[in-house]
């Protein structure tokens, strides 16, 4: 079924941070929280430092009415610079590839793809964008077709 979640970016606390909106909510993380370390090696890009492993690539957290607060570290080491305002995401979950396309263009018609749609390591159609407005959005399908 179709959802929107709420994605947030930080430098290097989002376990603190999750941490934190566990307690206030009162509710469980949905699974492992994910770590860096299990991303495969990236062609063309340098291995990842020591220092990174440990971070959080995901983490999803049911607050109120359905909705999902996820996050991620987002470190300068992996060449991000989180400020106010590039650390939220609406993040999108259509049910159908088709309906990731159309969205997906239509969001993106006057803004900057960030990452085209495509398969990921993790086996789903991803990619995110900015919109014209300049509001930031991800788009994660987990349907093959």
């Amino acid at each position: 079924m179709s959802r929107v979640s709420t994605y947030l970016n930080f430098p290097r606390n989002t376990e603190e941070a999750f941490n934190f909106y566990k307690s206030v909510f009162g509710s469980e993380f949905i699974g492992e929280i994910q770590r860096f370390s299990t991303v495969p090696p990236q062609k063309g890009q340098p291995p990842m430092k020591e220092e990174d492993k440990n971070l959080v690539m995901h983490v999803a957290l049911p607050i109120l009415g359905g909705h999902l607060l996820m996050g991620t570290d987002a470190p300068e080491s992996m060449g991000f610079k989180v400020k106010q305002g590039n650390n939220i995401y609406i993040n999108l979950e259509p049910d159908t590839r088709a309906e990731t396309d159309k969205l997906f263009k239509a969001l993106s018609e006057g803004g900057k793809v960030e990452m085209k749609l495509q398969e990921m390591f993790w086996g789903d159609y991803f990619g995110s964008l900015a919109d014209k407005f300049g509001l930031l959005w991800m788009f994660n399908c987990t349907s093959k077709t």
